[in-house]
This record gives C-alpha cells, structure tokens and sequence, in this order.
C-alpha cells in the first residue's frame, strides 16, 4: 500500500498488522484492523506468520534434500559448496559447544541456523513490494518477515525449552533434575540450614529457568522487529519529494547492509544458545 494513501501513522500501523484469521461475534474471519485482531483473543492465527515460515522451511528442506542427493566426490558445485559450508560451519558450533552425545542436536542447530536466517532475511525485501501485490489480490494485510511476530520467536524458544526439560529429565531424573533446582547455588551441612536454603535455592533456579525461553524469544522478537520498523520509517521518506527519497534511497542502501550482520547474527545467537542449552540439560550439576 502506497503511503501517498494513507498518513504516516496509519502507514506504519498498516504495515505493523498481521493478516489475522479469528473468531469475532461468533463467526470465523480476517480480522480488518488491529482492535478486531484484538478481539479475536488467543486463539486467533497469525496466517501470514505461519505462511512464510512454512514456506521457507520447506525451501530450507527442498534445497539441502536436492543437495544432499546429488553430493558427491569430486569438484563441488557452488551449491553444493555453499550447503557443505554451512554444514561445516554449524558441526563446528556444536563440537565447540555441546560436550555430551545427542544426535539430535546438530540436525536441529542446522535447522534453527538455517530456518531463522531465511525468516530474518525476509526482512530485505522492501516493505511495500510483496504487501502490494497481495493487497492487489484483495488480501488487506501482509507481514513477511516471520520473526518480527512474538509468536512465531515464543514457539521456537519453547520447543527448545521443552526438549531441555525433556533431556533434563531423562539423563537426570526427576530426582536429580529438581535437586538442581533446590539445592544449588547455596548449600549446607546442616539439615535446618539446608531446607531453608531449598524455597530460596528453587526460586532462584525457576527464575533462571523461566528466563531462557524468554529471553531466547524477546531478543530475536526486538531486532527483527526494530529492523522492520526501520524499513518502514525510511519507506515513508520515499513520498517526501525527490530530495527527500533519495535520501531515503540512501539511507535503505546503507540501513540494508548493515542489516545483513544483524540478520546472520541473530540466528546464530538462537542456535548458540540453543546449543548451549541442550548441553547443560546433558550436564550434571
């Protein structure tokens, strides 16, 4: 949608809107503006979020089946090259960071590096374009980038934390995994000391617990999300009059470049962490 249309803040609040599918006043539809979508309550679904991650994560799967199939011996093709590099590059992460015996974890480093980085790379392609295409198709609303939607970062981070609770419990025990949670950091010899060092001792670890998931799904959420909003302040200048966008051209040249470093990083932060999640549900403390 054109900003010529709409003033500045109905531009930014337009393209800050999710195509939102709910049930409002008894009834299942596109919510039309932000207090319908809010309306719609949790069970409402976020179709463009869940679009464009299901898309890009069976591209993701498409492109290294294709590759994986045809590898071979000899000289490499640049594709080829380019997944083996990736490959290389994330078994390196995991050697350096997971120190027990899963093979779980690298097929998912590979998939939350890979599946993350094409989600943020949406984040590239000028805001107006691919909403412009589906406004003309008579859909009033469309986010692209995947991770700019707390739900989708919420979702990702707590399927990590679900598998760390999970690896957790199997490797420790319940027993073992709540004496990590009571009996650490502070400890005594005497049994009244101890047992009153259990509820400080557990209120400590749940709050350290709880904040992984949380700050693993907010970080991802705040970049994406401040880089998108960027875009869209510098799409806004393009309706000022020459000077004016091109300066803004300017600005998007240099604002995308940057963004690049942003992007690749903020997936390969979500896999460390990941990673390095999973090892310490492997760990005995």
């Amino acid at each position: 949608m054109s900003s010529d249309a709409l003033t500045s803040s109905e531009y930014i609040k337009h393209h800050l809107q999710n195509l939102t599918w709910g049930k409002l006043d008894g009834s299942w539809s596109f919510a039309h503006n932000a207090a319908e979508a809010k309306a719609m309550g949790f069970m409402a679904i976020h179709v463009d979020t869940m679009f464009w991650s299901t898309v890009l994560g069976l591209a993701f799967l498409y492109v290294f089946r294709k590759v994986a199939k045809n590898a071979h011996s000899g000289t490499p093709g640049g594709l080829q090259n380019f997944v083996e590099m990736i490959v290389e590059f994330v078994d390196t992460s995991v050697r350096g960071s997971f120190t027990a015996k899963n093979d779980l974890v690298a097929p998912m480093a590979l998939t939350v590096f890979v599946w993350i980085f094409l989600m943020n790379m949406m984040d590239l392609i000028p805001v107006d374009w691919i909403p412009g295409i589906t406004e003309a198709m008579g859909i009033e609303h469309m986010r692209i980038v995947p991770s700019a939607d707390p739900n989708a970062t919420f979702g990702m981070a707590l399927s990590v934390f679900f598998l760390m609770l999970f690896y957790s419990i199997k490797n420790k025990g319940i027993g073992g995994f709540t004496g990590e949670l009571t009996l650490q950091p502070f400890e005594s010899k005497n049994v009244l000391l101890q047992a009153f060092f259990i509820p400080v001792n557990f209120l400590l670890e749940f709050v350290s617990l709880i904040a992984k998931p949380v700050s693993l799904s907010l970080r991802l959420f705040g970049n994406m999300y401040a880089g998108e909003m960027i875009f869209i302040l510098i799409a806004l200048m393009f309706s000022g009059g020459f000077a004016i966008g091109l300066f803004g051209g300017v600005l998007q040249l240099g604002w995308a470049i940057f963004h690049i470093l942003i992007v690749t990083l903020q997936a390969f932060i979500f896999m460390t962490l990941t990673i390095v999640y999973m090892d310490m549900a492997h760990s005995e403390h």
